[in-house]
């Protein structure tokens, strides 16, 4: 396995909805895209972030211990009591995460040695032998971090393990062949054709997405690919934009099966805790 570590910053157990039977899903941080309605807005940066709830303080009137921890005075006594967060001056160090009795603090992304996220994955192992269930790896986008995902899912399958990868095709075509002879299934995003638009919601060109796409379906035809495309009102959910993803999806070979996402705002609280504003906050779905 070498000495080859990654920036994690989730592993979920039991996950029943990212491959066959009952997996664990690693997910790495940092990801090109920038989607308006990203569900994991914590996985988008490619270095540690730190989310603040700050509904939960307690208050520094009874409470000091972040204050006092900070190295850099990026805390201190809001109006109300609570604690406020200067993110300018913050470097994400964690300190505040460790003395905070009321969990107000997270730090999302921890640097990881293989052999650390094998150790997790395969607690599970019994689970995986009776519903035919594995790792799956996703993000962020996980061939960001090339290195480190090819190593993992080499030694994952090199262990007998099911290995699945999650990936919205914007990446070099050399990362994402070199991991097909590791995996037994790929779910692939298409999540609109036209170039244009595509832009305009996730800040990047479809371009190379599209081509690694035919490229993987024309080199590599027996794996097997599930695309999947996030249904999102006002970008992609008309039944022109539908029918040109399926359209695309025929003429580059097809798939192993299409799933349709439908939208959600389950990961909108996360936005405040980041700092951000959720930019699909005025969003009007249609009737």
């Amino acid at each position: 396995m070498g000495d080859a570590t990654g920036l994690v910053f989730n592993i979920q157990k039991f996950s029943l909805h990212d491959g066959d039977g009952i997996r664990t899903v690693v997910f790495l941080k940092g990801c090109p895209l920038a989607c308006r309605w990203c569900a994991n807005p914590e996985g988008r940066s490619f270095k540690p972030d730190l989310l603040f709830g700050r509904d939960r303080c307690i208050g520094a009137d009874g409470c000091r211990r972040c204050l006092a921890a900070c190295p850099l005075g990026a805390l201190c006594a809001g109006s109300d009591g609570r604690v406020d967060l200067d993110r300018t001056r913050c470097d994400s160090c964690g300190a505040c995460v460790r003395v905070c009795p009321a969990g107000a603090f997270e730090k999302t992304g921890r640097r990881m040695t293989v052999a650390e996220v094998l150790h997790i994955v395969e607690e599970d192992g019994a689970f995986y032998a009776r519903s035919g269930g594995g790792l799956t790896l996703s993000g962020g986008e996980p061939l960001s971090q090339p290195r480190f995902a090819l190593t993992l899912l080499a030694a994952a399958h090199g262990r007998g393990l099911d290995t699945a990868v999650e990936t919205s095709g914007m990446c070099r075509w050399a990362d994402l062949a070199a991991v097909v002879p590791f995996v037994n299934r790929l779910f692939f995003d298409i999540k609109c054709v036209d170039n244009g638009t595509h832009r305009e919601w996730t800040d990047v060109p479809n371009r190379r997405i599209l081509a690694n796409f035919r490229r993987l379906r024309a080199e590599f035809p027996d794996l097997p690919v599930v695309v999947r495309t996030p249904v999102v009102p006002h970008f992609n959910d008309s039944g022109s934009a539908l029918e040109a993803i399926a359209g695309f999806v025929a003429s580059a070979g097809g798939a192993t099966a299409c799933e349709r996402l439908p939208y959600h705002r389950l990961g909108e609280p996360k936005y405040a805790r980041l700092g951000l504003t959720y930019p699909m906050a005025a969003l009007e779905t249609r009737g």
